[in-house]
């Protein structure tokens, strides 16, 4: 199984990021068949509305691509983790309740990607300073 980590840890992170970046551009274009079903799009500069698309997309294919991977997941994973607070828990307290289960998955599913790193089929791992970077250390 050690052997298939990175390629299961790539796969992960690039599922994920794919479907963050998508919701983003659903929210700030109308594609996709827009957020929540809505064609309509988010005024521009809009807070925080217009700024968490902006992120979404622009994170998630950051993310997706493996470039500049665990501050762009920290980045994206922040914003779900305000997204979750400021506008999902004051509804409820629990996920199923307050409708933030989308907003708490992708913020975990970020936080782990920024702790493991972009796995396999990253761009960070072609570049000479990352490489050196995931090298384990010697004792």
């Amino acid at each position: 199984m050690e052997r298939v980590r990175p390629y299961g840890i790539g796969l992960f992170r690039v599922v994920v990021s794919l479907l963050f970046a998508m919701h983003g551009a659903a929210s700030l274009f109308g594609v996709l068949g827009g957020a929540r079903g809505n064609a309509a799009t988010i005024p521009f500069a809009q807070w925080p509305g217009w700024w968490a698309a902006a992120i979404q997309l622009a994170g998630g294919v950051l993310v997706l691509l493996g470039l500049g991977t665990r501050w762009a997941a920290l980045l994206c994973s922040g914003s779900m983790a305000y997204a979750y607070f400021v506008v999902h828990q004051p509804a409820a307290l629990v996920p199923l309740k307050n409708g933030g289960e989308l907003a708490a998955m992708f913020c975990w599913s970020f936080f782990l990607v920024a702790i493991v790193g972009p796995g396999a089929f990253a761009l960070d791992t072609l570049l000479p300073a990352a490489r050196r970077e995931s090298r384990p250390l010697k004792a």
